[in-house]
């Protein structure tokens, strides 16, 4: 079998929290579709990927257990042993070290793999696969274990920062087109979540990228590092494979490994690009000139900048004298919530999760 020129890997086991109560313990926000295309997150993913994998057989999933048969659903193309089930999450560190394994084991450790949240939204798909051309080569070329850096577009808060440091290249282009490729850079330093002094210092400078959470390397490059930064990780998973998954420490791939490796690298990009954390995302998406973004049927008076959502179009939101709000009705859940306020839904969550009446709602 030959081995892809790029192997991406779908991260699709999250819970999509934020995105309550829509996204659900049992249909989380990656299977939903949140920008009226019709299609999943996941199958969004899933379909830019392909230009890069060539066809299904390349394309990897790693999801939970109880999350599987959704995955088997949107993505029947998909062979079955590339869908990857962890008996337990214990956050991407886990996750990215038991999916390289596999694949170098299939396809050697010159595999050049890519590892994917499911839940990104991405504007300019052509700009994005140019880019992950780039990146692949890169990986190709050095012993580098390359992260997309989104070019900021504010001071936010809420992403982690890398700081590019010195220049290594140029890669991707194209000699023939005024194409110029992307400039490759070591990382400095990773910075998670500053305030947002700090972040406004970090614009100012123009050295420093959002951390897409997006990732290129060569496979035995990483389980290399992995040996070296993340033992506790990768050693029980070489010696007893996914059974020993449950005891593997809760660890992100960020603290785990590109923190500490020095085979870092940064590839800024400059493409359209959402994560999509919480509510305010779908603002950013529709960016309608209309006074409400309007996914339901709303009636409202003296209402303005806000975000209404129905999963049953027969179901009326009427609102009055609001600013600034996300209204969300789905199944027997209301959600109305200051826009400010929509990254403490989780902290709702406990609440509900600690009363056994509501088991339901979750």
């Amino acid at each position: 079998m030959s081995t892809p020129s790029l192997i991406p890997v779908i991260l699709a086991g999250g819970k999509g929290e934020r995105f309550w109560p829509l996204s659900r313990r049992s249909r989380p926000k990656q299977f939903l579709s949140l920008d009226g295309s019709g299609k999943s997150l996941l199958q969004s993913t899933a379909d830019r990927l392909l230009t890069m994998a060539g066809s299904w057989d390349a394309v990897w999933v790693v999801t939970a257990a109880h999350l599987a048969d959704l995955v088997r659903e949107q993505l029947p193309q998909m062979p079955e042993s590339n869908l990857l089930i962890e008996p337990e999450g214990r956050d991407t560190a886990p996750a990215v070290a038991w999916s390289t394994l596999e694949i170098a084991r299939r396809h050697g450790n010159d595999a050049v793999v890519g590892f994917f949240p499911a839940d990104h939204w991405i504007a300019d798909e052509a700009a994005f696969c140019a880019t992950l051309a780039a990146a692949a080569e890169l990986a190709m070329k050095e012993s580098a274990i390359v992260t997309l850096g989104i070019a900021p577009t504010y001071p936010a808060t809420g992403y982690g920062y890398i700081q590019q440091g010195e220049k290594q290249g140029v890669y991707g282009g194209d000699a023939a087109t005024p194409e110029p490729g992307f400039a490759a850079y070591r990382v400095d330093r990773f910075t998670e979540k500053p305030d947002r002094a700090t972040a406004e210092e970090f614009l100012a400078t123009g050295k420093f990228s959002w951390n897409s959470g997006m990732f290129v390397f060569r496979a035995g490059v990483t389980l290399d590092q992995l040996r070296i930064h993340a033992s506790e990780i990768l050693t029980p998973l070489e010696e007893s494979g996914v059974a020993i998954y449950p005891s593997l420490p809760k660890k992100s791939i960020d603290y785990a490994l590109m923190e500490k490796t020095q085979q870092a690298y940064v590839l800024p990009v400059s493409f359209g690009w959402d994560d999509l954390g919480d509510w305010n995302a779908i603002d950013r998406l529709m960016q309608s000139d209309k006074p409400n973004v309007e996914l339901a049927t709303h009636v409202g008076l003296n209402t303005s900048g806000a975000l209404l959502y129905a999963s049953d179009p027969e179901e009326v939101i009427v609102t009055l004298g609001l600013e600034d709000v996300v209204v969300v009705r789905d199944g027997k859940v209301t959600l109305i919530v200051k826009k400010d306020r929509t990254q403490d839904i989780k902290q709702v969550l406990k609440e509900i999760q600690a009363n056994p009446d509501m088991q339901e709602l979750l």
